[in-house]
């Protein structure tokens, strides 16, 4: 027999501040589909979003500036709306620009243990 190790990663789940502005369209939690939230993190760049997401949150959610990707604002939005329309995240509009945090709870209801794969997830090094 042989022992396997996994480490285990702590995802940032931070509460959700009073007077939020209403969530952009996304599924609702019985909605959400297997297939569709893996085919939206089949993509590299969109896994390492909601890994950062999960692991290095400073705020309840983030603008797409502040995970330093050096993209076209066309492609990154692109990916941030396949993110939320997947039902992974949810954006909420503040002003010019948008917000999003990982839809936790509703995923680990619908997926359980799926978010512990991201959040453990390493990237190809290049």
């Amino acid at each position: 027999m042989s022992a396997t190790t996994r480490s285990v990663t702590t995802i940032k789940v931070l509460p959700e501040p009073a007077g939020l502005p209403e969530p952009l369209a996304e599924p609702a939690v019985d909605e959400l589909r297997l297939e569709t939230v893996l085919g939206a993190l089949s993509d590299p760049l969109r896994m390492g979003i909601v890994r950062k997401l999960l692991l290095e949150s400073e705020e309840f959610d983030h603008s797409c500036g502040w995970f330093g990707l050096d993209r076209p604002k066309s492609s990154l939005t692109h990916h941030f709306k396949a993110l939320r329309e997947a039902g992974i995240t949810r954006q909420r509009q503040y002003g010019l620009e948008r917000r999003s945090h990982v839809r936790v709870d509703d995923l680990d209801a619908r997926f359980p243990g799926l978010l512990a794969l991201v959040a453990d997830w390493t990237p190809a090094s290049r």
